[in-house]
């Protein structure tokens, strides 16, 4: 008899986004005249750069021809990605990695959930909340949790983020093994200061913990005292991981192209104690599991790298960031506090009732979809968060909606 992996079951009922899916295609069933707009799931809306096209074209062309075709890639991803990245996203800040401690994949959300099959399962987590969902919902499916009792699954240490600690979590009051940091955070869109990572870094390092940092939504920084890596803090190549995607930073949603970094300082420990090399261990997991990003896309993604190719990303973040400036001005004229929306293209709103029930008022009323907070974490609830990924049209339109809807 074929037995099933049980742990499923101990998941909720339904993951968040397909909850609103659920909801959305119920209410355009019953209202299929009115138009929806949906600033809910964190996807981009604007064309790939300009330069991304060229280069995949040119890729794509190098394919048509004997001498220039390539078939399987690197595993790990092609030198000059790697390189680029190495050079750019990090020696550049002062960050001490190297190319080949890269991994370059088809999405940051893949390898944060799989990262854990790195560790025991008996090792103690810690996330935030809210959090990112899959954070959570890949280590219940790996069986290292218990049941989900009001919201929380036991085994699990539940970081706070209020508005009191500005949603950066303290510290721990119990000893964990693996940490889940996001920041820019999704979905509260808070910054994290270097003084704040190096007190998480310091932590790790005396308790030989390991950080697992999504840095997706670094490229929407604009203050420059904040860091985008949590590698710019001392120390932390000996007990992080990070990872990052193209994703949002070049429109790369539905190209698909990630990358994770392991720094071969980076030790986990046998039940004796024993170092091991995690380097070592995702290089061959991710060997044996993975057969590599497609030549034309790691092409494209290189080419964000170049001079136009900067200026490009630069000016698409830019268009993002206005819709959220325009979101938090319309937001905060009508008298809701809020956090996000200057270093992040999030905006986590406290509207002061039921997560769901406020969503579905501005579905409802202004055919405006956003994400529900309490569908990250209990202390999510009152809460619901707006997505700046859309046309300028449509984000100054559902303003215009919600004020008529919210207008106090």
């Amino acid at each position: 008899m074929i037995t099933v992996n049980e742990n499923y079951s101990k998941l909720q009922a339904s993951y968040l986004f397909s909850e609103i899916s659920k909801r959305i295609a119920k209410f355009q069933e019953e209202n299929p005249d009115k138009p929806l707009i949906k600033l809910g799931i964190g996807d981009v809306t604007e064309p790939l750069p300009p330069i991304c096209i060229e280069a995949m074209h040119k890729a794509v062309d190098e394919q048509a021809n004997r001498k220039t075709f390539r078939g399987y890639g690197p595993e790990q991803g092609y030198s000059f990605l790697r390189e680029a990245i190495a050079t750019n996203d990090f020696q550049a800040r002062g960050a001490d990695i190297a190319a080949d401690e890269i991994f370059v994949s088809d999405g940051a959300k893949c390898d944060s959930g799989n990262i854990q099959e790195l560790f025991s399962d008996k090792i103690s987590i810690a996330v935030s909340d809210p959090v990112y969902p899959v954070y959570v919902d890949t280590n219940v499916m790996a069986g290292r949790t218990g049941k989900c009792v009001r919201g929380r699954y036991k085994k699990l240490v539940y970081l706070d983020c209020t508005e009191e600690n500005n949603f950066c979590p303290a510290l721990p009051s119990e000893p964990v093994d693996l940490i889940y940091l996001c920041f820019p955070n999704n979905p509260t869109g808070a910054t994290a200061t270097r003084e704040e990572l190096k007190v998480w870094v310091d932590y790790a390092r005396e308790n030989k913990s390991i950080i697992l940092f999504d840095a997706a939504y670094e490229a929407f920084i604009r203050d420059p005292e904040l860091p985008h890596s949590i590698y710019e803090i001392e120390g932390a190549r000996d007990v992080a991981i990070e990872f990052r995607s193209f994703s949002k930073v070049a429109g790369f949603t539905g190209t698909r192209c990630a990358y994770t970094v392991v720094p071969k300082t980076l030790m986990g420990y046998t039940k004796k104690g024993e170092e091991v090399s995690l380097h070592a261990m995702w290089n061959r997991r991710h060997c044996t599991k993975f057969n590599g990003v497609s030549y034309p896309i790691q092409r494209a993604a290189e080419s964000v790298y170049s001079e136009a190719g900067k200026q490009q990303v630069k000016a698409l973040i830019d268009f993002y960031l206005e819709n959220a400036r325009i979101i938090r001005e319309t937001i905060g004229s009508l008298g809701y506090s809020m956090t996000g929306g200057e270093n992040s293209p999030y905006i986590w709103i406290n509207t002061g009732r039921d997560s769901w029930k406020f969503f579905d008022r501005l579905l409802k009323r202004a055919q405006v979809v956003t994400t529900p907070g309490v569908g990250f974490g209990n202390c999510g609830q009152g809460y619901i968060r707006i997505s700046a990924f859309n046309s300028r049209e449509n984000v100054e339109e559902a303003m215009r909606r919600i004020k008529r809807v919210l207008r106090r």
